[in-house]
């Protein structure tokens, strides 16, 4: 081959430093001109995930270091967006596993490494934030090593290098040490030790070609884009080519338009791609993820990409409020369902199905947190409409009802210790590990039923006053655990259409904590607050003051209302019980009742 290569995924728990790492990396090997200037976080090219400081989706990028292209994969942290970590490290010959020098291994970290090994490839691990203080490097190593033996590594993979980091600094070590006294000035240490111990690709230029897709991504000038390494054989643009959906799968014929590769942050057209590349073709209609594209003399297709199931299911209907249809641009079932369609096709992990009533569809995904970044998306693309509470996916074994068990971690002050393991105790979670770390904190892990974990999250912030720290990982399924109290407090419901008034939420302030403010329009069956006791109230939420020529003496009190709570779609979502439903436009998130009127809430719960 004329030119060496080496593909890595860069592999982490969320908030460790992998997207930062890649910027330094980048950085550091010329990517970017003297005079370039470059944001931070320069992977992170979406909206939401620079609002919220996230990788959302494995994004590629390519260095080169001593006359060797280097493609890596910056993967997200997050247990929900598994199906994005799953296919980034089909296209890899070697993971960079982050580990924080403080935190230490996290739940995620656990998942993405179990991933890796599984697929038989040897870490490097990098133990990040060293200069933190309260870093504990060697710690990390150990707790490394251990989980690579509870997950089962070879002994090849238990004999892994170790490069001490500070990805914001650019600095990395072969030597554990004080900054100033034996850290490299530079990222050479991690460059020469991805060159020493990642594979390059021992793929057969000759051989028939064989490359699966693992990405897609879309051009309005031509089309749908497929991503993914050539494991043998040699790619030319104007090739004829077979798309095969594994080996039993239906296969397609096609012609290859573009060949393009990975050059910092660019895409450049190639004449000819060969084993090892990470590639971008165009030109094929019928592409997908998991495909194989091979030669139709002699195919050689490989199997398709496997994917975990979802957990966790909602309803996606269409808007039926008497706001419905003013401030979005889609609004109908056919619209929300097409919409659905064209996201199967690059998030894997979502499954989408219709329902026996009428403009009401199930979408099944990872969390919550991956149901909702496509709810925003939506919305933010125009889309107007509501959905249901977040429910478990139950699994049938043997005739007995299995359901979706978490594996949490929580990191709190010791003072909180005792409230939080109540809450947990409350919810069916059983403590399986607790660490003091001397330092007035302690660490908890539990197993726990994902239904637990559903609105668990507000809850937690307030017990721990903003300062715990909260991460799961789904474990598996178990026999179902029994009942979990829901929602605590009854909310206060709007008896009529209209809009609010300072003079009706000064009335309504000692009910409870409301989520509306002057001059928001309200309507019949819409939840204005959170009621302070534990049964629903139907409250006059457009009431006014009667004006009268009469006067009194003595001047009218001011009237002092409590500012509401800021209604997020997290936390609408997480808020809602049963009978709700979150009305999502891309202006405004309201929660209501799914029967409007108060007769038809009585028949529904008498019919329950």
């Amino acid at each position: 081959m004329t030119r060496q290569i080496r593909n890595i995924a860069i592999i982490a728990h969320v908030d460790h430093g992998k997207t930062t790492m890649v910027d330094q990396l980048l950085r550091q090997s010329g990517t970017f001109a003297d005079h370039e200037k470059v944001i931070d976080t320069v992977m992170d090219n979406n909206a939401i995930e620079r609002e919220r400081g996230i990788t959302i989706l494995a994004k590629n990028c390519a260095v080169s270091w001593n006359d060797t292209h280097i493609n890596i994969v910056d993967t997200p942290g997050h247990a929900d967006f598994g199906g994005e970590v799953e296919r980034a490290l089909s296209m890899v010959d070697g993971v960079v596993l982050l580990i924080d020098a403080q935190e230490g291994p996290m739940p995620q970290t656990r998942f993405v490494t179990k991933k890796a090994l599984a697929l038989g490839l040897k870490p490097i691990v990098v133990v990040n934030k060293v200069d933190k203080p309260g870093a504990n490097p060697s710690m990390v190593v150990n707790a490394a090593f251990d989980l690579f033996d509870k997950l089962g590594a070879s002994d090849e993979q238990l004999d892994f290098p170790v490069v001490y980091a500070s990805g914001i600094n650019g600095w990395t070590s072969l030597t554990e040490g004080a900054p100033g006294e034996q850290w490299g000035p530079d990222m050479s240490a991690l460059f020469d030790t991805i060159l020493r111990y990642v594979p390059p690709n021992s793929g057969d230029p000759a051989a028939s070609l064989q490359l699966q897709i693992s990405a897609l991504d879309f051009s309005t000038f031509v089309g749908r884009i497929g991503i993914g390494r050539i494991s043998q054989g040699t790619l030319k643009p104007g090739m004829d080519v077979l798309v095969m959906e594994g080996p039993d799968g239906k296969s397609t014929k096609g012609r290859v338009n573009q060949v393009l590769t990975f050059q910092g942050l660019n895409r450049v057209q190639v004449t000819e791609a060969l084993p090892g590349d990470i590639v971008l073709i165009n030109g094929l209609d019928d592409i997908g993820i998991g495909v194989t594209i091979t030669s139709p003399i002699d195919p050689a297709p490989l199997p398709m990409l496997k994917v975990d199931e979802p957990t966790l299911t909602m309803n996606f209907c269409v808007n039926t409020s008497p706001l419905a249809g003013r401030e979005g641009k889609y609004v109908t079932s056919r619209q929300i369902w097409d919409r659905l369609q064209r996201e199967l096709q690059s998030n894997v992990a979502l499954r989408v199905s219709e329902t026996d009533e009428d403009g009401v569809f199930e979408v099944m995904g990872r969390g919550e947190l991956h149901l909702t970044i496509l709810l925003e998306n939506m919305r933010r693309e125009g889309y107007e409409l509501a959905v249901s509470k977040p429910r478990v996916v139950f699994h049938d074994v043997n005739g007995e009802r299995h359901e979706p068990i978490e594996l949490v971690t929580v990191d709190i002050e010791e003072g909180h210790q005792g409230g939080v393991m109540q809450a947990l105790g409350e919810r069916k979670g059983e403590l399986v590990n607790m660490e003091p770390d001397g330092r007035g904190r302690v660490r908890l892990e539990y197993r726990i039923p994902a239904r637990g974990l559903i609105g668990f999250t507000n809850e937690f912030m307030n017990l721990t006053r903003g300062s715990g720290l909260i991460s799961n990982i789904f474990d598996g399924y178990e026999p179902h655990r029994g009942e979990i109290p829901g929602r605590k407090n009854g909310v206060l419901i709007s008896m009529d259409d209209g809009e609010i008034f300072t003079y009706a939420l000064g009335k309504l302030d000692e009910r409870g904590r409301m989520f509306v403010k002057p001059n928001d329009p309200v309507y019949e069956g819409m939840i204005v607050g959170i009621h302070s006791r534990d049964n629903d109230l139907v409250v006059n939420a457009t009431r006014t003051k009667q004006l009268t020529n009469f006067r009194v003496s003595g001047k009218e009190d001011a009237i002092k209302i409590t500012p509401p709570i800021d209604l997020t779609l997290e936390y609408g979502v997480e808020f809602i019980d049963d009978d709700e439903l979150v009305e999502i436009t891309p202006k405004s998130i309201r929660v209501r009742k799914r029967h409007l009127k108060e007769h038809e809430r009585k028949r529904a719960s008498r019919e329950a």
